[in-house]
Parts: C-alpha cells; sequence; structure tokens
C-alpha cells in the first residue's frame, strides 16, 4: 500500500490497459504463457518480433478479440471482459490484420461505422458525427475516395479507408495490427506520421509493426517479442542492442544513430 485509503493501486499512467499473468491460446496450442504487460498511458506503444512469436495474439487479447485462457485484461480498472462490447468501443479502437468490408459498401459508409459506439436508440446521427467521419477521412486521406466501393480499392486505398473507421471512433487508445500493411513507402510514413501526430495530441497508440527501424523511430515504448514472450521492454534507445536484434530477430546487425531523429538504426552486417 501507498496510502491510498481505497485499497487499490493507485493510478498510474501504465494502469489503463494492462495484462496480468495471460496464458494465450488458440485451441490446444498455447501461444504465451505468464504474460504480463502493462501500455504506458499517453505512450506510443510499437510490438516487434519475429514472425509468430504472438504480437498480434497479445494484441488481440489487449482488444477483447480473445480471451485468455488465464489472467486478466483490465481497462481503466476494471476487467475488460466484464465491460459492454459498446463500453469497449468507445474507449479503445482496434485495426486488426485482414479486415473484410460487407459486399456493396462505400468508404463513407464503411468510415461512418467508426461512430456505432456513439449511438444509441436516443441519439442517432449527429452533426458531431458527420464531422468526426470528415475529419476521419481528411486525416487517412480517403475523401476524395468517399463514394467508392471498398471492394474497387487497392489494399493501400483498403487499409487507409479501414484507419479511417478506426479514428471516426474517436477512442483515447488505438490498437493498430500492422497498420503499413499494403502500403507503399511513402503512405506508410504518411500513416506513421499521422500516428505520432494523434499520439502527440493526448491519443495511446499500440501498434504491431515488422520494420524495427521504423518502429525505433516512431516508438515511444518498444516491446520486444520471442516465443510468446517479452524480451524487452524500454525506450528504443534504451534496449535496442545488436546483442537484442541478433536474440530476437537472429540478425547479425549493427546499431547506430540515426543522423536525422537520433533513433537507434539497424545495418545488417554483411554476410561473408
Amino acid at each position: 500500500m501507498t496510502g491510498n485509503d481505497t485499497g487499490k493501486r493507485p493510478k498510474t499512467g501504465a494502469d489503463r490497459l494492462h495484462g496480468c499473468d495471460l496464458t494465450l491460446r488458440y485451441d490446444d496450442r498455447t501461444i504465451s504463457q505468464n504474460l504480463s504487460v502493462a501500455i504506458p498511458d499517453g505512450s506510443f506503444t510499437v510490438i516487434v518480433g519475429p514472425n509468430a512469436c504472438g504480437k498480434s495474439t497479445l494484441l488481440k487479447a489487449l482488444a477483447r478479440l480473445i480471451r485468455p485462457s488465464a489472467g486478466t485484461i483490465v481497462l481503466d480498472d476494471e476487467a475488460i471482459a466484464e465491460r459492454r462490447a459498446k463500453d469497449v468501443a468507445r474507449r479503445l479502437g482496434l485495426l486488426p490484420q485482414g479486415a473484410n468490408a460487407p459486399d456493396g459498401i462505400t468508404v463513407a459508409d464503411l468510415v461512418a461505422r467508426g461512430r456505432y459506439p456513439h449511438q444509441s436508440f436516443l441519439k442517432q446521427w449527429s452533426k458531431p458525427d458527420e464531422a468526426a467521419v470528415s475529419a476521419a477521412m481528411e486525416a487517412a486521406n480517403v475523401t476524395d475516395l468517399s463514394a467508392r466501393l471498398v471492394s474497387e480499392l487497392s489494399g493501400g486505398q483498403r487499409q487507409r479507408a479501414w484507419i479511417a473507421m478506426v479514428l471516426a471512433q474517436e477512442t483515447p487508445l488505438l490498437l493498430l495490427d500492422e497498420p503499413t500493411t499494403f502500403l507503399d513507402i511513402a503512405h506508410q510514413i504518411e500513416m506513421l506520421e499521422l500516428l505520432a501526430d494523434l499520439n502527440a495530441s493526448g491519443r495511446t497508440i499500440v501498434a504491431v509493426l515488422h520494420d524495427l527501424n521504423q518502429a525505433c523511430r516512431y516508438a515511444s515504448n518498444l516491446i520486444a517479442m520471442k516465443n510468446g514472450s517479452i524480451v524487452a521492454e524500454g525506450r528504443p534507445k534504451d534496449i535496442v542492442t545488436e546483442r537484442l536484434v541478433q536474440t530476437v530477430f537472429g540478425l547479425a546487425c549493427i546499431v547506430i544513430d540515426d543522423p536525422i531523429s537520433g533513433t537507434p538504426m539497424i545495418v545488417p552486417r554483411k554476410q561473408k
């Protein structure tokens, strides 16, 4: 105890979204066991690691898409499994991998679905809803695509439409599983800059990324995973070393300071 008369642990930046002693499974296959994680409030947290290491599984558990076999995910001091779905959706927005839109839906209609958590029987579509959708489409650079069918879009355009839908939710936490998938390098940077701006304005961002250099440049908090476990966590400049990259990714490299951002930059060693 630290003097809090309620008997609860004092609220800290890490308390808004966290999981304790998690066991994560798919059917009879265990992905993670005894896994604990805390997302610092106000951070841009990036989860990295090799393929099939449990990154997406952890993100799904944090978003309540899968229920831990053991342990608890806590969102705003309450087990996320006990919260109503609409309540969770007002607090936490999710962009999963491989999201599919219904047939015949336009970009504008898809983005508008992000306002569902704010609707009720007594509170229907409003001017604030319209403004949120317009702002989200502009931020994701899909305004010109608003009348197009989602099914007719390229992979990159479709990804940006889904990003816009998540932004339209206007949640304080955003969880994104590989948000730069299908985007060319220019749109990848554009997307990461957008997420950085959202983070600077107060939103907590959690993203799974494959590009370690991009992760180091944009993350304020980095979680490195391997075989379902967290190997290291902290500021990229504090934890990213040649040894860590070798341990997690099996890559021999040199870690230097990026001359522009000052963040760690991974340069692969030439193979003899």
